[in-house]
């Protein structure tokens, strides 16, 4: 995958917005049902799926954002840039002007993004006249994110993590002046139900097997 900009010579980079799978610090809003050191290991599955995907379609254009320390779930030949301190508005905005644009982010917790949708997503943020990409989630948020040219005022104001997400940080692209294209829709795994929704879109996935594994526990554990 090597989209560039017509007449700029430019490659799109991916910027991959991860949280080190450490227990109590990434997908604590899986438990209950799952304890915190299954959350993790669904975490893991899920950041393993998403980079896969992401070096398949990028091959030495991925970078992963990191809140927290690596470990031997980094695969080899992805660029490493730690996350800006701040809310999340504040990282992906550190994380446009450090890494470089044009770009997009995604979160590392995307086990079902496939490499038609992220070369859709580069493809789109390439084309002429086009400053942005945005692709919505179920929620009201968003799963990717794109700019072609890094704006250190494109995410302020806007609320993240909240059912407006994604409607906020339309108007926030609309008064920079900015022209985007919008991606096709996908569900972002916050709860367990979610991430039980994801996993059966995603068979053959570590990221399906792994919370197939989580469930046989949980539901052996129900067992008097």
């Amino acid at each position: 995958m090597n989209v560039e900009a017509e007449g700029e010579g430019q490659c799109c980079r991916l910027l991959v917005m991860a949280k080190a799978p450490v227990p109590g610090r990434v997908k604590t809003r899986l438990c209950p049902p799952c304890t915190l050191p299954e959350a993790a290991m669904v975490a893991r599955a899920a950041l393993d799926d998403t980079l896969a995907t992401a070096r398949a379609t990028f091959p030495g254009h991925v970078v992963v954002m990191l809140d927290g320390e690596p470990g031997p779930w980094l695969p080899p030949g992805v660029g490493l840039l730690p996350q800006r301190r701040g809310d999340l508005a504040d990282r992906l905005a550190g994380a446009f002007d450090d890494a470089g644009a044009p770009a997009l982010a995604i979160a590392g917790d995307t086990p079902q993004v496939t490499p038609a949708l992220l070369t859709l997503a580069a493809t789109r943020l390439m084309s002429p006249g086009v400053d942005a990409v945005l692709g919505p989630t179920d929620d009201g948020g968003y799963w990717v994110v794109g700019l072609r040219r890094p704006d250190p005022e494109v995410f302020i104001g806007v609320p993240m993590s909240t059912a407006r997400t994604g409607s906020a940080q339309r108007d926030r692209l609309r008064q920079r002046g900015l022209t985007w294209m919008e991606l096709p829709s996908l569900r972002d795994v916050d709860t367990f139900e979610d991430a039980v929704a994801v996993a059966g879109t995603v068979p053959g996935s570590r990221f399906s097997a792994m919370l197939s594994e989580v469930q046989t526990r949980i539901d052996a554990a129900r067992v008097p």
